[in-house]
């Protein structure tokens, strides 16, 4: 009964991450499974089985705010479906222990580049609103769905970033689009799973208290980044991927670092992503002191005159 409050606890903590970050719950479940001893593949499973319920909640919730793009959404969505059956077969075949730092470079990279980007000059502009082409969602769908299931986690922390370093998406859009997309790669993966480790491996009742943690707090996090500032949102996204790939370079073989300079090592970015915060924190407030103030009644005398304008004589 212990281990099942932990799951559901766990379940809400990663929910409410994932649905106000766009990212890392299945990298937070993950590690949880395999920390308790689960091998990878029935780990993953568990968790895209979970996800199935949270990934539909937190889509409809961002939907219903307005936090989704149907267009970005079916363009990763689709192929990541693909590359998550595959990554889910693979899994349960062949170790991915040599991947992972590879992996866990390149979302590095990505991490830093979106954590300086909006920590230092906010949300990009100039691009905002302009088309995102198949042929980058496509591509960017089949890898994070791959990667995600072969590693328990990666189609926020791949989509995430990627698409909030493109410009042409306000943070919350990307977000509630991740989050939409991730039930279709749910499902993919999980049918993946099913087929190879068939339904006798599976802990049902650790995927139902993952999910009941979950359901109860996806309404909340989609909320919850409909009225966050861009820049602090930004900030915080690209600072948790540097902090959860940092962990994964630091404790890998190929590396062999000494346990104790790990941890100063992540205590430190630890540090440095709680001072790029309070500094976008500090910034937007700013930025938004230094905006001409609105109006008051100029948005109705417009609407008026509009009104005015196409009315018959």
């Amino acid at each position: 009964m212990h281990t099942l409050t932990l799951l559901a606890l766990v379940g809400l903590a990663a929910q409410l991450v994932d649905g106000s970050l766009g990212m890392a719950h299945g990298a937070v479940s993950t590690a949880l499974l395999l920390a308790l001893g689960t091998g990878p593949a029935l780990a993953s499973a568990v968790v895209h089985l979970a996800q199935i319920g949270t990934g539909l909640a937190s889509g409809a919730a961002h939907a219903r705010l307005g936090n989704v793009d149907w267009q970005v959404v079916a363009r990763t969505g689709l192929p990541g479906a693909v590359g998550a059956f595959a990554g889910a077969i693979l899994l349960t075949r062949l170790s991915t222990d040599a991947a992972s730092p590879l992996t866990a470079a390149i979302l590095l990279c990505l991490g830093l580049y979106v954590a300086v980007r909006f920590t230092l000059r906010g949300m990009p502009r100039g691009r905002l609103g302009a088309p995102l082409h198949r042929r980058f969602l496509v591509p960017l769908g089949l890898v994070a769905g791959f990667l995600g299931a072969t590693g328990g986690g990666g189609w926020g922390l791949i989509g995430t970033p990627v698409l909030l370093a493109s410009g042409r998406l306000e943070p919350r859009k990307v977000i509630g689009s991740v989050d939409a997309g991730k039930c279709l790669v749910a499902v993919a993966a999980s049918l993946g799973f099913l087929v190879s480790l068939g339904t006798r491996g599976v802990a049902w009742t650790w995927v139902l208290a993952f999910l009941a943690g979950g359901l109860a707090v996806a309404p909340a996090a989609a909320r919850l980044v409909r009225f966050a500032a861009p820049r602090v949102l930004g900030s915080a996204v690209g600072g948790l991927i540097v902090l959860l790939n940092a962990r994964t370079l630091l404790t890998c073989d190929a590396l062999s670092v000494p346990g104790a300079i790990g941890v100063c090592v992540q205590a430190l970015l630890g540090a440095v992503w709680v001072a790029a915060v309070a500094y976008a924190v500090r910034a937007h407030r700013a930025d938004r002191a230094a905006a001409p103030p609105a109006v008051p009644g100029l948005a109705e005398t417009a609407a008026g005159a509009g009104a005015g304008a196409g009315a018959p004589e």
